[in-house]
């Protein structure tokens, strides 16, 4: 690899790093939110509704919502591989 070619490569890494920091350091409004977890928008206004996922309304409208309570949503109701279960019912049986 040149130096050319990994300087190259070096700033697409610290574009994709400032990308990603952005991400992670402002909230995200009902269209970013609804993008991140790849639904609708109505959909998402339904779980906050339901009280189903984390969200703020600052000004008592407009909702935002943390990453991590998006991710908290995702990473819900987690189904175990099998062998997972298998490795449980041989410590417990």
């Amino acid at each position: 690899m040149t130096a050319k070619e990994l300087s190259a490569k070096l700033e697409r890494i610290e574009s994709r790093l400032v990308e990603l920091g952005n991400h992670t350091m402002h909230p995200y409004d009902l269209a970013e939110a609804a993008e991140y977890l790849s639904i609708s928008r109505s959909h998402l206004y339904q779980l906050t509704s339901k009280g189903l996922i984390g969200h703020y309304k600052p000004a008592g409208k407009k909702l935002y919502f943390d990453k991590s309570d998006l991710d908290e949503y995702l990473r819900r109701n987690r189904v175990k591989p099998q062998w997972e279960i298998d490795k449980a019912a041989m410590v417990h049986g």
